[in-house]
């Protein structure tokens, strides 16, 4: 019997959020797997987006930088539009892209918490929805929903951000269920906190940082490419009989 792999060649993924942190990590990992990879921001003019599209290129793979907002129907049609005109097929979604907020609920704007559940939780539906019904015209494909733990516990702030990853939770099994007799699966990952920019409160103050070190059994907070192996996995070949299912990465808080 022949051991599963992890490699992506031949595949196709569009990842969301794509221009730093987790969805760069990912990114570069997918086209060092030998996936072509289209990666994707709201936010391209700062130049960060077209300098991952470049590394992915530098490790031999194609690739395409595309604008868009996934809160916005209209953008996320056109980016699925423009990868398969560009590659013929969507294989692989990642759904990153997110904002979020540390204010308390009853401390919320409204304006607030649209934006966030626009992003983080309408944008997730908006990109299955569109990237799947193109999985299910060649009955394949799979996607991988970046949640959080947030969406697992109740947290005393960031509570817009957490339900709206909540909802991403459930939003997976839900498509798992639906998309299951096309041969498409779909999984989550639910990290715990991340070093990137969005968390740069916790990991550039050294005594915050301190305390919610303390509180991981693995004795330190996660850098990007800590969520790269599961993403892969998701990915790949050898998660071939998994769905429905979040793998939480959290350095073993939820032990």
């Amino acid at each position: 019997m022949s051991l599963p792999s992890f490699a992506l060649r031949g595949k196709v993924a569009i990842i969301t959020g794509a221009k730093r942190g987790i969805g760069k990590a990912i990114s570069l990992a997918f086209a060092a797997a030998g996936a072509t990879v289209a990666v994707c921001s709201r936010v391209v003019d700062d130049g960060q987006l077209q300098a991952v599209a470049d590394e992915v290129q530098r490790r031999g793979q194609g690739c395409l930088a595309l604008q868009a907002d996934v809160s916005k129907k209209a953008d996320v049609n056109n980016m699925v539009q423009k990868v398969i005109d560009t590659f013929g097929a969507i294989d692989i979604l990642v759904n990153n892209a997110a904002v979020s907020s540390s204010a308390p609920l009853m401390d919320t704007e409204e304006g607030e918490w649209d934006s966030i559940m626009n992003v983080d939780l309408k944008g997730y539906f908006l990109c299955s929805q569109a990237a799947g019904r193109r999985m299910m015209e060649r009955k394949s494909g799979t996607i991988i929903n970046i949640s959080s733990r947030l969406g697992m516990k109740a947290a005393s702030t960031m509570g817009a951000y957490s339900v709206a990853k909540a909802g991403e939770l459930m939003l997976t099994r839900v498509l798992a269920l639906e998309l299951a007799k096309e041969n498409i699966r779909v999984n989550a990952i639910a990290p715990g906190i991340v070093r990137t920019e969005g968390s740069e409160s916790v990991w550039s103050k050294p005594e915050t940082l301190k305390r919610f070190e303390s509180a991981i059994p693995l004795g330190r907070i996660a850098v990007p490419g800590d969520i790269v192996g599961a993403a892969l996995f998701l990915a790949s070949d050898a998660s071939s009989y998994i769905t429905g299912h979040t793998i939480v990465v959290d350095g073993g808080v939820q032990a």
